[in-house]
């Protein structure tokens, strides 16, 4: 019986080797598996990589994919169209990002071998970060709250503030992403308590640990926090020097950022990770919207007039990578993208890029019913937030717009 062939080429300006090298790295898989990827129906699917030269250095890498679909003929007529197109999605998405990653590599070229030491790590924004970093050629070690299973995890305990000091010997930059998920339950009393604390403890712990170690301290802290520090802000821009605002979550946020501040008087670069909401399939605010608004059932919440301060997951990636590497990226660090959008745009462009309508809105007094406090402090809440520092710092973002980064994320480019 016949495969079908599926063949998609991209230009690299990088030289082959280092392409084929890139692939090769541990962590290259995760990178290029779309956060949107279905298991695909195939009874036969063989998959080659070419790398080919250019005379001028760069090179071309082609993908192709010989496949067949369950049914034979029929599953030819059938989904053949479908297959297709699925694929389309699946190697622009892959290439886009093998091509974006080498260019960083590019940029950073000069920069030594080093040593992620990273808390958080099995979080959302942890298990898009270490695959990036280790393609970049890095060490990376994980701290587990178990037995560490290999020599690539050490073991600690934040609640108890277990952590071995020995720990970070070898480590260059250390990576606090440790922390309760703010939207994952209703707030309840025990709930804040525990949102609070799971930052507070997991910080100490780092802190107090780099700070028994006598000598050869990590030379950056990158410590995550939240535009949350800002509060509800209504129209006002929002920079790195604004002011806290009110609420538990900006006090959260404050105890959170004074406990890694405490790093400093190591000598340590402290960098205050202020993110804004994070665009993923993979989880967050997008995965929890997409049912919704892939049925057509999405729309605007209460007036739709807030800010939503948004990066996609790969420029937070990029964000974390470029403050360990500029300096100027000091203290409170706006990781957002460039074009903050109010709640009413953010659900018209997310509708668009589905092509689906987005024609029924939530009233405010609904979402209080079904988050209680948590509402006026999440989606209710109005942030505009910029990256001031990310761009003094010469960042580049992959995605500065809503549209380009949803069409990326959702393999609709």
């Amino acid at each position: 019986m016949p495969f079908s062939t599926f063949k998609r080429s991209v230009r690299i300006e990088r030289p082959a080797a280092t392409v084929f090298a890139w692939h090769e790295r541990p962590g290259a898989f995760e990178r290029l598996m779309p956060p949107w990827r279905r298991r695909g129906r195939f009874v036969h699917w063989e998959h080659r990589h070419y790398f080919e030269s250019t005379p001028d250095g760069a090179c071309v890498l082609t993908d192709e994919v010989s496949y067949r679909l369950p049914l034979g003929a029929l599953g030819r007529v059938a989904g053949g169209a479908l297959a297709r197109r699925e694929l389309a999605r699946l190697f622009a998405y892959r290439q886009a990002v093998t091509k974006a990653d080498l260019e960083t590599t590019a940029r950073y070229l000069s920069v030594r071998p080093m040593c992620f030491l990273i808390a958080g790590a099995s979080g959302l924004v942890g298990r898009a970060l270490i695959p990036f970093l280790r393609t970049q050629g890095y060490t990376v070690v994980r701290l587990v709250r178990r037995p560490a299973a290999g020599v690539d995890e050490v073991s600690w305990d934040p609640a108890a503030g277990r952590l071995d000091a020995q720990a970070f010997r070898g480590v260059d930059v250390v990576i606090n992403l440790a922390g309760e998920g703010v939207a994952d339950v209703r707030w309840s009393t025990e709930r804040k308590k525990a949102l609070l604390r799971s930052r507070v403890e997991s910080t100490r712990t780092l802190v107090n640990a780099m700070g028994a170690l006598a000598r050869g301290a990590p030379f950056v802290f990158i410590s995550a926090s939240a535009t949350g520090i800002y509060g509800d802000r209504g129209n006002e821009t929002l920079t790195e020097t604004s002011a806290p605002g009110a609420g538990f979550l900006a006090g959260v946020c404050e105890a959170w950022e004074r406990e890694a501040l405490a790093a400093e008087a190591l000598g340590v670069r402290v960098v205050r990770l202020r993110t804004g909401i994070v665009l993923t399939p993979a989880g967050g605010v997008l995965a929890k919207l997409l049912p919704l608004f892939r049925l057509g059932a999405g729309g605007r919440l209460a007036s739709g007039r807030m800010w939503m301060s948004w990066i996609a997951i790969d420029d937070l990636v990029g964000a974390i990578y470029h403050a360990v590497l500029d300096r100027r990226c000091d203290g409170a660090l706006n990781a957002v993208a460039p074009n903050a959008v109010t709640n009413a745009e953010f659900t018209r462009v997310l509708a668009q890029v589905l092509r689906r309508p987005a024609l029924l809105p939530v009233p405010a007094a609904g979402l209080r019913v079904a988050l209680g406090e948590m509402a006026d402090e999440t989606v209710l809440a109005s942030a505009r937030v910029v990256p001031g520092k990310l761009k003094g710092a010469d960042y580049s973002f992959r995605h500065a717009t809503l549209t380009e980064a949803l069409r990326h994320l959702l393999g609709r480019a």
